[in-house]
């Protein structure tokens, strides 16, 4: 019976709620982000630099067959025997859109950091305690300069 009660309380406590809660909220602003991503910003980025893909650029190390030939597709060039290919162009498209992500993702984080701001700037009025001294400390004042 130990186990099964030491399993409830920590399944009942606070932080296991708080981070099930977090994973939940993560995985839907995920797919927000990269909705925002793909729908929104790769489309601008495409529009103004063309279709950023560069998965098939690629650099032949060496091709001591002479089997690769200019213009070959990257899947091809993988093909030919004893050719050594340098393949970076899935890596640079995978670079851009992490940049872009990051860059995104900063932008929103940026927005609600600036609302926050302008909420925790909001001066809160005095308290009715503080009102009540003000009062009192203000009486005092008028009685002894009379």
């Amino acid at each position: 019976m130990g186990f099964v009660k030491e399993f409830k309380e920590f399944a009942i406590k606070g932080n296991a709620f708080d981070l099930a809660v977090g994973v939940i909220i993560g995985g839907a602003f995920g797919k927000i982000v990269t909705s925002v991503v793909d729908d929104l910003i790769m489309p601008l980025v495409g529009a103004v630099i063309g279709k950023p893909d560069f998965s098939s650029l690629y650099l032949v190390l060496s091709d001591p067959n002479n089997g690769v030939k200019p213009g070959m597709v990257l899947e091809n060039a993988k093909k030919v025997d004893g050719a050594s290919i340098f393949a970076y162009g899935n890596f640079l498209t995978v670079g851009i859109n992490f940049l872009l992500l990051a860059l995104v993702v900063f932008i929103m984080v940026r927005m609600i950091n600036k609302m926050k701001k302008a909420e925790a700037e909001a001066p809160a009025g005095p308290t009715a305690d503080q009102q009540l001294l003000t009062e009192i400390r203000d009486l005092l004042k008028s009685k002894n300069n009379i």
